[in-house]
């Protein structure tokens, strides 16, 4: 298989799968490295396809209904971070990404695609498991979120109980 129908085989396959696909096990099964499928990866975004990486793996999000977004400030310390993500999913909000301010390197983001109580509870457990420093410890606690949502309503109320809980910085 040459690169380009490699490209197209993990192109169909993302479409496909509905699911994120790790790099390493795309590399596996097409007998590649994995720096090979980050290069196909990084040519498949550049021809415009929508394609983002997840702590999961990749994937092309399935065409669905339209959603209104807004970003928002928020502000609290490690032990926030579940109770936080909680709040937004239990409205039907959706974490597309966390995004802070370096002072040396500029915004920094994230996209940790957190729907359900399920994907918060992975997303604590890699926190533990990798023993990594989630990115608001860059900046005292203060971070962005792009929230998505079916509509306005549910965005409200996300804000509403984000304020009622001392997190939410501005809206």
């Amino acid at each position: 298989m040459n690169s380009k129908e490699r490209r197209k085989y993990i192109e169909d396959l993302l479409r496909k799968s509905g699911k994120p696909q790790k790099g390493h096990i795309l590399a596996e099964e097409l007998g590649v490295t994995r720096q090979v499928i980050v290069k196909d990866i990084a040519i498949l975004r550049a021809e415009g396809k929508k394609i983002i990486a997840t702590p999961e793996g990749y994937l092309i999000p399935k065409e669905e209904k339209i959603m209104v977004k807004k970003v928002i400030a928020v502000s609290h310390g490690t032990s926030g971070i579940d109770e936080e993500l909680k709040i937004i999913v239990k409205f039907g909000g959706i974490v597309e990404d966390v995004i802070v301010e370096h002072p040396l390197y500029g915004e920094i983001s994230g996209m940790i695609m957190v729907k359900t109580l399920y994907d918060i509870e992975n997303f604590m457990k890699k926190i533990q498991e990798y023993k990594a420093e989630p990115l608001l410890i860059l900046t005292g606690g203060v971070h962005l979120h792009t929230i998505a949502a079916e509509n306005e309503d549910i965005l409200k109320n996300i804000i509403n109980e984000l304020k009622c809980k001392d997190y939410l910085i501005s809206d």
